[in-house]
């Protein structure tokens, strides 16, 4: 069993490419530290002598399972319920009246980094919030797609299930009643909420052509990990996967601006979010 190895500045090179062909994340010069440190449980984890081996391994791309955890060891998959708060009070106070008027039958919504399903499940609450209060103004239907790199986080945002340190973030006590049960050492999300949401494996430099249309598409504090030439092409497509006046809602340190003329920022009392402009073409 190995010991704890530095990684070298050529192997780190390597791997650096190695990560953005693969999903597009970008690592600077100065994570020596944070490869060594996961690349290390990895190769422990999969028995190799050094990471040598384990990069010898990646590059012949012969084991999808440690090229899956790989990418899942280096992607940040931070999340909580309500998030920053202000999107969801942008749908309720915003978008939803908005789109109200126009009754979009499914509503449909892509959640694009769905990590393991905070955000989505909670578009959906918010969303069964706002129709009780305003009963038949939107559409019965709401549809979202909820995509992500990391295999093992979307199997729990499929299996809605998030042990009480998970269900506390973010989540208030009435919402938990609410919307959840109680299981052995945690908390099922109710079916009538899982039926709303379909979630898969996806990488944002593929293609987006089979998901459809969208009215909205959530992508926050993933932009931030590509490059700019990444952050065009993504920025550009999912432009064409709106619908007119679809929103584009994105991390609170994100723009697209620099990056594409597709959307327009509209401020709201509780932030911004970016509208397609009328009459853009890819």
């Amino acid at each position: 069993m190995s010991t704890d190895q530095v990684i070298s500045k050529e192997q780190y090179d390597t791997f650096r490419d190695f990560l953005e062909k693969s999903c597009g994340i970008l690592l600077g010069d100065n994570k020596h530290y944070l490869v060594t440190s996961r690349l290390n449980r990895l190769t422990k984890e999969f028995s190799f002598n050094s990471l040598g081996e384990l990069l010898d391994s990646l590059k012949k791309n012969s084991d999808k399972t440690l090229r899956e955890r790989v990418i899942d060891a280096m992607t940040t998959n931070e999340t909580s319920w309500f998030r920053d708060t202000y999107p969801f009070e942008i749908l309720k106070e915003q978008l939803f009246p908005e789109l109200a008027k126009s009754k979009p039958n499914p509503l449909r919504i892509w959640s694009g980094a769905a990590s393991s399903g905070q955000e989505s499940y909670s578009i959906i609450m918010t969303f069964d919030e706002y129709k009780s209060k305003n009963p038949g103004q939107l559409p019965g239907r709401l549809e979202i797609i909820g995509t992500d790199i990391s295999p093992s986080v979307l199997q729990v945002a499929k299996d809605g299930k998030y042990d009480d340190l998970s269900i506390m973030r973010g989540l208030s006590e009435e919402r938990r009643k609410k919307y959840f049960s109680p299981i052995e050492n945690g908390w099922q999300v109710n079916a009538n909420l899982k039926t709303m949401v379909r979630f898969s494996e996806m990488n944002l430099q593929q293609s987006y052509n089979l998901l459809g249309k969208f009215d909205i598409i959530f992508v926050r504090n993933v932009l931030i990990y590509f490059s700019s030439e990444l952050k065009t092409d993504i920025l550009e497509r999912m432009a064409a996967c709106l619908n007119p006046g679809g929103i584009l809602i994105l991390g609170g340190s994100e723009s697209p601006t620099g990056y594409t003329k597709a959307f327009e920022m509209v401020r709201y009392p509780q932030g911004v979010v970016y509208r397609l402009k009328e009459g853009w073409k890819p």
